[in-house]
């Protein structure tokens, strides 16, 4: 029972989402040990870019970091934040996925709003 309601609360959030009309979403997906984020083109369905724990070149600082699984998140979503201003989008709708704003969602979401994206 717990899987259709996490599935409706699903389709819930993505209905409210496409009509919202912003442009860009990004869309957020965390497993146990790993947080993936990407900027979607609401238009035109395609993925634009991503960022994840498990990028190459995040590696590194990920490593150097010692405040677990949500400084990760905060540091995914810099990394993303950054490829979003290189692009000039300023503006998006967050998708969490049917997650709970808690933990690191919020964290994601936070680091991605104090680098001026705004949603």
């Amino acid at each position: 029972m717990d899987r259709i309601n996490w599935l409706r609360k699903k389709t819930r959030i993505k209905n409210k989402l496409r009509k919202s009309g912003n442009a860009f979403r990004v869309i957020v997906f965390r497993s146990n040990k790993h947080i993936y984020g990407q900027v979607l083109d609401t238009e035109k369905g395609i993925t634009l870019f991503s960022s994840s724990s498990l990028d190459n070149e995040l590696k590194k600082e990920i490593k150097s970091t010692d405040s677990g699984k949500i400084g990760v998140s905060k540091i995914v979503a810099k990394k993303l934040s950054d490829k979003m201003k290189e692009n000039k989008i300023k503006a998006i709708s967050f998708d969490r996925n049917g997650y709970v704003y808690h933990g690191r969602i919020k964290a994601f979401a936070e680091e991605l709003r104090s680098n001026g994206i705004k949603f």
